[in-house]
């Protein structure tokens, strides 16, 4: 799991944690054995954003997928750690319009409402005490068809632009795990215990933020500076193999 701190000028890792499945149950459709891990992903997502809190990191929005768009992680974000979010939420997930509605249990899943693209709505999540800004962006594919995607935020000033705006910014994620299996060998480990596989791993993080600083400073994209790297070792070392041919010559004559 990864924790990326994005703004203008580029992207740096901030935390990250492995996942140990050290843990064996069996499962209850298959009646086999597996491994699991003893800490939750929502625990481990908690865990880490604390961490970054107490490590005086500053930043405004927590971006993240569906899947840690938990009622428990949505309170944590705003209420432990005090900061505002924006996560996407399934089509199913159940809000209430009004505090009145949301007192007698009257919720409808958020797919049931009215919402124009390009404005936002406050509602309230279920088992979620404070209000949410809701809004729904609707996706054309080439073949016609259409996605939506609904997402959420603490902040109830936000306006649709910047919800959408800030939001985009999480891919910057998955340019992180991309990065990481092309350009700095994450996944071509020939590490087998654990301690190496450990190491490996903080070395193909320490390359990333290697990368994204030579990024920074010459505007070139991750895997542009790796074939930059290539061109001038290759160059180098059949410079270095003509110097070598000549030595032979001579020393043949």
């Amino acid at each position: 799991m990864n924790a990326l701190y994005v703004n203008d000028k580029g992207c740096l890792p901030v935390n990250y944690d492995i996942i140990r499945k050290t843990k064996i149950v069996v499962d209850e459709k298959t009646g086999k054995e597996k491994r699991i891990s003893e800490e939750t992903k929502n625990e481990k997502y908690r865990r880490m954003l604390s961490q970054i809190v107490k490590n005086g990191i500053k930043f405004r929005y927590v971006l993240n997928d569906i899947w840690y768009a938990s009622a428990e992680n949505v309170i944590f974000v705003k209420k432990t750690i005090k900061k505002d979010f924006i996560m996407p939420v399934k089509s199913n997930r159940k809000a209430a319009l009004t505090r009145a509605a949301q007192r007698e249990k009257r919720f409808v899943s958020v797919s049931t409402l009215t919402l124009k693209e390009g404005t936002v709505q406050e509602v309230y999540l279920e088992d979620v005490s404070f209000p949410i800004t809701l809004c729904k962006q609707v996706f054309k594919n080439e073949d016609g068809t259409t996605g939506e995607l609904y997402l959420v935020s603490s902040n109830r000033n936000i306006t649709y632009e910047k919800m959408t705006e800030f939001y985009k910014r999480r891919w910057k994620i998955e340019e992180l795990h991309k990065s990481l299996k092309n350009n700095v060998s994450l996944a071509k480990s020939q590490t087998r215990v654990e301690r190496t596989q450990r190491n490996h791993i903080f070395a193909c993080m320490y390359a990333f933020i290697k990368l994204e600083l030579l990024k920074m400073k010459t505007h070139l994209n991750h895997s542009a500076i790796k074939a930059s790297i290539y061109a001038k070792a290759v160059k180098v070392a059949f410079e270095e193999l003509h110097c070598m041919n000549g030595l032979h010559i001579s020393l043949a004559r």
